[in-house]
């Protein structure tokens, strides 16, 4: 199972990108999707996070600003971001729990990052 997150850039504050993580490999069922993020200097957060059962739940910082959100078909889990501020600034991770067959327990798998950089 492979992870490909993408979508990351450059926006100046105020604007908006949307962020992909997408799954590939053998996969029977994809739990628990959250999205981390690292800034320079400082620890790796959690930003948001969506269920199968696609309860939700975010980082203070970035409530009514960020949606998260997922299509199990294309197994991709989706990071709208709107409102961007310079603080948002940073490597951003997906992290999945995935399944490989019914008889298969859950494994966590993480992505490669992609920068995003909210800067003027």
């Amino acid at each position: 199972v492979q992870l490909q997150a993408c979508g990351g850039g450059l926006v100046q504050p105020g604007g908006s990108l949307r962020l992909s993580c997408v799954a590939s490999g053998t996969i029977f069922s994809i739990n628990t999707t959250s999205w981390y993020r690292q800034a320079p200097g400082k620890q790796r957060e959690l930003v948001a996070r969506i269920t199968s059962g696609l309860n939700t739940n975010y980082a203070d910082s970035v409530k009514g600003r960020f949606a998260i959100s997922r299509d199990n078909a294309k197994n991709t889990v989706y990071l709208q971001m709107n409102s961007l501020k310079a603080e948002d600034t940073g490597v951003y991770y997906c992290n999945q729990d995935v399944r490989i067959s019914s008889l298969s327990p859950y494994v966590n798998y993480w992505g490669k990052g992609t920068q995003v950089t909210v800067s003027s």
